[in-house]
């Protein structure tokens, strides 16, 4: 249970002490988030070819021709498929890569 004198404890805060809380919160958040996995995640289309997918996976994540097919063929049969797991800016890189052909992609963390 919460007693008045904690209320006026919170309301006699200044506000240099609030925004200090209120900045240390935001830290808190932000370091969070960049130590996070992050997932990329690359999506079925009708438009682009396997080859072409292929390729591209290749290109962006510099892995092997049976990696980037296996790849491939999950997202065709499942619709999506993680194409990395990592850092953010790793992430970011690849899908820009992967979206020079308009790829299909999004980044979870």
């Amino acid at each position: 249970m919460i007693s008045f004198s904690h209320y006026i404890d919170v309301l006699e805060l200044s506000e240099t002490e609030t925004e200090e809380i209120t900045e240390t919160k935001t830290e808190e958040k932000v370091e969070d988030s960049v130590n996070t996995p992050w997932r990329l995640i690359l999506f079925d289309d009708d438009i682009h070819t396997f080859e072409e997918v292929i390729s591209q996976l290749m290109k962006a994540t510099g892995c092997s021709l049976s990696k980037a097919e296996d790849i491939t063929w999950k997202v065709h049969s499942e619709g999506k498929a993680t194409v990395h797991e990592g850092e953010f800016e790793e992430c970011l890189r690849i899908d820009g890569v992967l979206k020079e052909i308009q790829l299909v992609t999004e980044i979870k963390g």
